[in-house]
């Protein structure tokens, strides 16, 4: 099995080689001109994308910056995942919504945020919320919302070059032939590289579990952590759901599957408590996990992975974060 270091290479050398194949197709087939104002454009939306996407983020989700007094436990908790990770302190917010969530964001380490719901800081006990805290760092460690925007701009660069040459090429061609071809081709590579990166943000995700544990937090916090997220994010009314739709591959588990994620969790809590425990998990590791159609075409579109191999997968770091 590859790594997931491999598997995200991959997946970027893949993305970046589609994007190389059409831009050479277009050049030899059609003329270079339009394609390169596109392109300008949209490395242009990407940048805007880059700087206000921070202003956006704490907007859409009410976030308020704490001081050390208005919560000493919670800055105690990142001081000491931050210092774990080898990173700067960043800021620490509470988002005003519902969802019992965290997220981080930022353009880089310096301008580095972590933010909690209100509902998270009285659902989870302090290993959880540790655990959480080490995966929501581990993001910022690993550069991955810089990493996210830059191959997000390739769907949406082939997404435009379709646009432009299936709507408004075949105007200014008679023939049509090759810029139908091209717009069909562009269309088709855009859907392509948008599931390369759902996959790629799904990657990410678990990038951070597996760097929460190698902060010194117990797969089975973590694992316990999101067992009740999911109930706590069920128990939402949907029209609040919708508030922060857009936001959701921010957040540490996808809100808006938590319904269909409880059918498939609630085997894991053996003695019903609530939580799950580091034997509970242990029982984990040992069953083969098999997901139906349905769940496995529900996460190829989401920027979530499922969530019953998420806890599989935690289930067989024991302790310890294999390479």
């Amino acid at each position: 099995m590859f790594s997931l270091q491999i598997r995200l290479w991959l997946v970027m050398t893949l993305l970046f080689a589609i994007i190389y194949a059409v831009v050479t197709a277009v050049g030899a087939g059609m003329g270079i001109g339009n394609f390169y104002f596109y392109l300008i454009i949209s490395l242009g939306m990407m940048f805007v994308q880059y700087m206000l996407g921070p202003w956006l983020v704490e907007m859409s989700m009410r976030v308020r910056y704490l001081k050390r007094e208005e919560n000493p436990r919670l800055f105690a908790m990142v001081e000491e995942m931050s210092r774990k990770a080898g990173i700067p302190l960043p800021r620490i917010g509470i988002a005003q919504v519902g969802i019992p969530n965290a997220f981080a964001f930022g353009r880089n380490l310096k301008d580095g945020r972590v933010c909690v719901t209100g509902g998270i800081l009285n659902l989870l006990d302090e290993d959880e919320l540790k655990a959480v805290l080490g995966h929501e760092l581990s993001h910022l460690r690993n550069h991955d919302v810089l990493t996210i925007t830059l191959l997000s701009v390739i769907p949406m660069v082939l997404y435009r070059i379709a646009w432009q040459f299936l709507f408004f090429g075949r105007r200014r061609d008679e023939r049509g032939g090759n810029t139908v071809l091209i717009g069909v081709a562009a269309f088709v590579f855009y859907f392509i590289t948008n599931l390369l990166v759902l996959y790629a943000s799904r990657i990410r995700e678990y990038f951070a579990d597996k760097g929460s544990v190698s902060l010194g937090n117990k797969p089975s916090s973590l694992a316990s952590a999101l067992y009740k997220l999911v109930y706590g994010s069920a128990r939402i009314d949907r029209e609040l759901l919708k508030e922060t739709e857009g936001l959701k591959a921010f957040f540490i588990n996808d809100p808006s599957q938590a319904l269909n994620e409880i059918r498939d969790l609630k085997q894991l809590d053996l003695d019903k408590s609530g939580n799950i425990d580091s034997y509970e998990l242990a029982q984990l590791r040992s069953k083969n996990i098999r997901v139906g159609f349905g769940d496995a075409l529900m996460e190829a579109l989401s920027t979530h992975p499922n969530m019953l191999k998420r806890i599989r997968r935690l289930s067989t770091y024991g302790g310890r974060v294999p390479r």
